[in-house]
């Protein structure tokens, strides 16, 4: 489209390592801490009647993780 505006600035960029070197220890840390985030949201397919119902779940699901990581920062 014709009224749509064009990127004019790139601001930093990102240089990939060389293929084959390892990632360095900041990476491996970042990595580590997201694979250890736990969502408490039980694995499998769920099929809602409404939005709420799945909102509510979610909802849920959010403050089971959330009073959890409060337990655990209090121990």
């Amino acid at each position: 489209m014709s009224d749509q505006q064009p990127i004019a600035r790139t601001v930093g960029r990102r240089i990939p390592p060389p293929v084959g070197a390892p990632p360095t220890a900041e990476a491996r840390a970042a990595w580590n801490a997201m694979a250890a985030y736990r969502t408490r949201v039980p694995k499998g397919v769920f099929v809602y009647r409404s939005h709420e119902e799945m909102a509510r779940d979610r909802e849920r699901w959010t403050t089971e993780a959330i009073v959890e990581r409060i337990r655990q920062r209090r121990a």
